[in-house]
């Protein structure tokens, strides 16, 4: 039994996710960036966007109390960011026309390899199918791009995401068009 269920974030877990997030990234993402890109980042790219909770539209694994993993999917404009900067307006996105967004994916260092990212992105995917749009974009991070290119997300353009201090951080912007 896999011990662990998906469940919408509330704003109760808004101190949690920040820990789980700094956590992540200070783990997982130094194979890719230096400690220096990942502390610059911590704050305006990596960080909780409680826009995404009040929207119903983050969700977090949790194994009873313990938050394993967290991701979100967004009907917003921003592609990444959190409260302290969006990379865009939050303004609303037309699912007839705009690709819905997905973002913020985090998992605890000691839980990963455990499909719990999949597991996210499968929730995220049918969430916004179900709110009508047909095609996803995301920003992923070096780390992130092999979870979402074994999903069907194709690379549409690299770029450097400026933080503060440090060099850019190299992301992978990604789309996927969803069956119908």
């Amino acid at each position: 039994m896999k011990g662990w269920a998906i469940r919408t974030a509330t704003a109760e877990d808004i101190p949690l996710l920040e820990d789980l997030i700094r956590r992540s990234a200070r783990s997982r993402l130094l194979a890719h960036y230096s400690a220096a890109q990942i502390e610059a980042a911590l704050g305006p790219v990596f960080g909780v966007d409680t826009q995404l909770v009040r929207d119903g539209t983050t969700w977090v694994v949790a194994d009873q109390d313990r938050i394993l993993a967290c991701g979100s999917w967004s009907r917003r404009r921003s592609l990444f960011g959190s409260d302290a900067h969006h990379s865009e307006a939050a303004e609303p996105l037309d699912p007839t026309v705009d690709a819905a967004r997905i973002r913020a994916f985090f998992v605890d260092p000691g839980a990963t390899r455990r499909g719990l990212g999949k597991a996210l992105l499968e929730a995220c995917e049918a969430a916004i199918h179900t709110a009508g749009f047909r095609e996803i974009e995301l920003v992923a991070t070096l780390a992130g791009e092999p979870l979402y290119s074994a999903h069907g997300y194709a690379e549409t353009g690299r770029f450097g995401i400026e933080v503060p201090g440090a060099p850019p951080l190299e992301a992978i912007r990604m789309r996927k068009r969803l069956g119908s």
